[in-house]
């Protein structure tokens, strides 16, 4: 299981939110590519970067700071946050990205979705962002009225390379995953499953670990960035386990 450091710009700097909360955001650095830098260096082998900016509005905002990224690390990339067209979809790739989440217009637009998969097999994530079970599009602005896991069985006909699971509820909070509900999407899912949400500790993974092979990675953010988590530490729990 990877262990996947998160770099959530916002405004051009990274930052991490409170639940999504656009309000609520903590700054960590101006210098992203040193951030992603940092990362790698520590042995990350795969990043995980939201534009929150894009998420709300739609379309990219932060994609200088992204394309510094890639110009900065070897490592895979993986980019989320207001991708709605296959226009943004190919400009990511391009630029070196080596997967891109959809979210929001895997709810939305199933056409672009289906796109998406059949011109780039196995390089879309599909972002499975929940509260209280609900899916949550638009940068986490709005609530639908569709259960994450009747989403997910929907969607298992396309080529997606796997879907990343995040507990709304518990994103930023330092209180630990949803556990009962990453088994529910472990258990539902044909595809490799990335937990996101609420990782703190060492335990919290080798936990969301014991949830069976199928868990490809999980997302760490906030207990990296406040020094409650260690990344090689971490890496190296999972690995001896």
């Amino acid at each position: 299981m990877r262990v996947i450091p998160a770099i959530d710009l916002k405004d051009g700097r990274c930052v991490r939110l409170r639940q999504g909360d656009m309000a609520a955001e903590t700054v960590y650095s101006e210098d992203v590519p040193s951030v992603a830098r940092r990362w790698q260096e520590q042995g990350a082998d795969l990043i995980h970067v939201v534009d929150l900016n894009g998420a709300v509005d739609g379309e990219p905002k932060n994609l200088s700071q992204i394309q510094a990224v890639m110009k900065t690390v070897s490592v895979k990339v993986q980019v989320g946050g207001g991708i709605r067209t296959i226009e943004t979809v190919r400009t990511y790739l391009q630029a070196g990205v080596a997967r891109v989440v959809l979210g929001t217009a895997a709810l939305t637009d199933r056409a672009f979705l289906a796109q998406a998969c059949r011109e780039f097999p196995r390089r879309i994530l599909l972002g499975l962002d929940a509260r209280d079970g609900k899916v949550a599009v638009k940068g986490w602005t709005t609530v639908s009225e569709t259960r994450a896991i009747d989403l997910l069985k929907e969607l298992a006909a396309h080529e997606l390379g796997a879907v990343i699971y995040t507990d709304i509820a518990r994103d930023g909070m330092l209180s630990g995953p949803n556990l009962a509900a990453l088994r529910e999407v472990v258990e539902s899912s044909s595809l490799p499953v990335i937990a996101s949400g609420g990782i703190t500790r060492v335990e919290d993974l080798q936990a969301v670990q014991a949830l069976g092979p199928r868990v490809e990675g999980a997302i760490v953010g906030k207990a990296l960035y406040d020094g409650k988590l260690d990344y090689a530490a971490a890496v190296a729990a999972i690995r001896n386990r």
